[in-house]
């Protein structure tokens, strides 16, 4: 009879791949993230039976991890401005103070092997997101702009933010605010 999983264990083997990913990448061997949690190898495989199961479980985790720190208290209510500030400071927040996990997340979202099926906390954010881009619009805010051109100038500045926050965390609020202030200038109509 098959020993029952282990949820410490399954939890164990995604902190180590995440450890080990952001130190050395997604090629890093299977046999370093067993050794990193402790585990045989075939203890891995046990729980992710092929190293695309665990890298997409690690996706799972991380962006789980994301969209229920970024909705946590979240504003509904506010108007869009105050939404989105609470978003993108949740966002850069995590970014900063999650520095392998962040690091990972950007690697796998642009491996080919990615199977996204989204929980219920990442649909829920991804609707809130499609609100706030809703109300942009409404506002007429980025309206000369394809929202991949939104997305792609929004997460470079994001990523910078971060950055800035990770090298000095004592002037980490001040990078926070000052992202904001050139996030919604950038996005606000101008003269």
């Amino acid at each position: 009879m098959a020993r029952p999983k282990s949820e410490d264990k399954r939890r164990a083997l995604l902190a180590s791949a995440i450890r080990v990913f952001a130190k050395e990448g997604l090629r890093a061997p299977t046999s370093a993230i067993s050794k990193a949690a402790g585990v045989a190898e075939g203890t891995l495989f046990t729980y992710f039976p092929t190293k695309d199961d665990l890298v997409n479980a690690v996706y799972h985790e991380i962006k789980l991890e994301l969209a229920t720190a970024t909705l946590s208290s979240y504003p509904g209510k506010e108007d869009v401005r105050a939404r989105m500030q609470y978003i993108w400071d949740r966002f850069v927040e995590w970014g900063a103070s999650h520095p392998e996990a962040h690091a990972v997340l950007r690697q796998i979202e642009v491996w080919p092997g990615l199977r996204h099926e989204p929980s219920e906390v990442e649909i829920a954010l991804h609707a809130e997101l499609t609100a706030v881009d809703g109300s942009f619009r409404g506002l007429h805010l980025v309206q000369d702009f394809s929202p991949e051109f939104v997305q792609a100038a929004v997460d470079a500045l994001a990523q910078m933010t971060i950055e800035l926050m990770r090298r000095n965390p004592s002037r980490s609020a001040q990078y926070r605010s000052a992202g904001f202030k050139l996030l919604w200038a950038g996005l606000s109509p101008g003269p």
